[in-house]
């Protein structure tokens, strides 16, 4: 049996490879852009701002920071995919 010749997606230059799906959400009335990470890819321990839990290596999860550009690269939030899902129907955490 031969063997079958498979392609590699073609890459956006301008996204990683660990980000996986790249999304423009609304967000307290400003748009968001939303990627997620893989599971491979999370290498740090980050903190969740929708739940406040810790977000572990390895561990799928999303990133999301204003479309707009604003604040670079300290503007990014890492968050529980559960937690950006459910982000309209929880109040600020302090």
């Amino acid at each position: 049996m031969g063997r079958k010749h498979r392609r590699e997606p073609e890459r956006n230059a301008d996204r990683p490879a660990f980000f996986t799906y790249r999304d423009v959400e609304n967000f307290r009335g400003e748009e968001w852009v939303v990627q997620t990470v893989t599971g491979s890819a999370a290498t740090k321990t980050y903190r969740c701002p929708g739940c406040d839990h810790e977000i572990r290596p390895a561990t799928p999860h999303v990133v999301a920071y204003p479309a707009q550009g604003l604040g670079g690269v300290e503007a990014r939030r890492h968050w529980h995919k559960p937690c950006w899902a459910a982000r309209h129907h929880r109040g600020p955490r302090h």
